[in-house]
């Protein structure tokens, strides 16, 4: 890409990241000073094989974990300073969530799935159920809101996970193997939504260990025991 990696573009920055995990006598390093900067608008996969760091590093960047030591900062506020309030708030907010388990409510309708966002952010019930209702539409799934999880198939259920992560309009969409449990066909379809967001200005980055499907994005980053391997340059 053509635009300068700056303070005005960075939308994540890590300096020096590094996550140890206490087990006992001994200790696990998953990441071992990780910096990169991924600018706004930005389409990146992560690669790596397992036990890389790859999910120690998306929970990070997605404020479900915090880092033993270094920086982040994210659109400008470093989350090292963050209160457990404030970094609920970041996730609820700017960060949208899609992973390879679905992670719905198995009880509540699909509609109920996709207001929970909304729900934790103190929209009034009748504009979480709009915005909801117009989501689940748009992925096709507007004769279907009543249904819950089970009744839906597992691309079906992907697309409300996608519509429940694009809820409250994040800047930030992280997703985490996000084609892992579909087949070919219903992968290809999720995955042109997560080409769509793109262009439509969102932030995209992918945890995959599909070539292919790191293939589609404009940057690869590739861990292996807990460092980064490739140039971070685009």
């Amino acid at each position: 890409m053509s635009a300068e990696s700056g303070p005005s573009t960075d939308i994540i920055r890590l300096n020096d990241i590094r996550k140890v995990f206490d087990a006992g006598e001994s200790s696990v390093h998953a990441l071992r000073g990780v910096t990169l900067s991924i600018r706004k608008g930005e389409y990146i996969a992560i690669m790596g094989p397992s036990g890389s760091g790859k999910s120690t590093l998306m929970h990070i960047v997605g404020c479900l974990d915090t880092p033993t030591s270094g920086d982040y900062v994210l659109a400008g506020d470093s989350v090292s300073d963050m209160t457990s309030w404030s970094l609920a708030r970041v996730r609820n907010r700017r960060i949208g969530f899609v992973f390879q388990t679905f992670n719905l409510l198995p009880r509540a309708s699909i509609l109920r799935n996709v207001e929970l966002p909304l729900m934790y952010g103190g929209v009034p019930r009748a504009k979480r159920r709009q915005r909801a209702a117009e989501l689940l539409t748009r992925l096709g799934l507007g004769d279907r809101l009543k249904n819950v999880p089970s009744q839906l198939s597992g691309g079906q259920r992907q697309r409300v996970a996608i519509a429940r992560a694009l809820v409250n309009d994040p800047a930030i969409i992280l997703a985490d193997e996000p084609t892992g449990n579909l087949d070919t066909k219903t992968g290809e379809e999720i995955l042109s939504i997560l080409d769509d967001l793109n262009r439509q200005g969102h932030t995209v980055i992918l945890v995959t260990h599909d070539h292919s499907v790191a293939a589609r994005t404009r940057r690869i980053i590739t861990l292996v025991d807990g460092q980064v391997v490739t140039p971070e340059a685009a």
